[in-house]
């Protein structure tokens, strides 16, 4: 768990929650939207007659899910309600609805590196040195929960997204029995989180991410 860290001071412990938290109610309520947002377009009503097709927290907060985030920076939110059927190409519309939202994390990802290149480059002497170390410190926590939160979404798992992006891939009696046990296989994937089995594989996957992001976003400001 993030916060047993060695080093961590309650300062940085305090920012990194305060990035969690708006992960929580921001970036995971967009993450759930742009599901039901591509559904809508690719012919599914379904979250949007559940009221699902909205950027209320409060309507896609997982109890469960949001306190992994908490413990380990890696979670979930509760699945936008989807149904395939109104899709012309189910198994591939459901693939497309499931990777949105992996992919509006990255790219909220990519907008606050640029915002985070930018306060290094030009804000260094607006603010006292000790609030643009907490501002560097949020925003790159930011970066990281939405990267990370991509990566957990991208596991092909059940219920998480790749699943479902796998699933393009699978024969359905194949299919049938991969979901018939969606509840024991998220029951062990937390068990590993917890005993950070996962967590190293994720980490290092976010690193990689994380480096390429970073690195995109520093492009326009090396030509200053």
């Amino acid at each position: 768990m993030w916060f047993l860290q060695p080093g961590m001071t309650l300062e940085v412990a305090i920012t990194i929650i305060f990035s969690i938290l708006l992960t929580i109610f921001l970036i995971m309520p967009i993450h759930e939207w742009a599901h039901g947002f591509v559904a809508y377009k690719l012919g599914d009503n379904t979250a949007k007659y559940s009221g699902r097709l909205s950027l209320n927290p409060l309507k896609h907060i997982d109890p469960l899910g949001a306190a992994a985030m908490i413990l380990f920076r890696f979670g979930w939110a509760k699945p936008v309600p989807i149904d395939p059927r109104n899709f012309k190409n189910p198994k591939l519309g459901m693939a497309i609805t499931a990777l949105a939202g992996p992919m509006s994390n990255l790219l909220a990802a990519l907008i606050a590196a640029f915002s985070f290149e930018a306060l290094v480059y030009f804000g260094g002497g607006l603010v006292s040195q000790k609030v643009f170390m907490y501002l560097l410190t949020f925003i790159y926590s930011f970066i990281s929960m939405n990267i990370g939160l991509a990566v957990f979404n991208l596991i092909p798992l059940p219920p998480l997204d790749g699943s479902k992006i796998l699933a393009v891939c699978l024969p359905d009696k194949i299919l049938y029995k991969y979901y018939q046990n969606q509840r024991y296989i998220m029951i062990a994937v937390f068990i590993l989180l917890f005993t950070g089995v996962l967590s190293f594989p994720l980490i290092f996957v976010q690193r990689i991410i994380s480096e390429g992001i970073m690195w995109t976003a520093s492009l326009p400001f090396n030509s200053f």
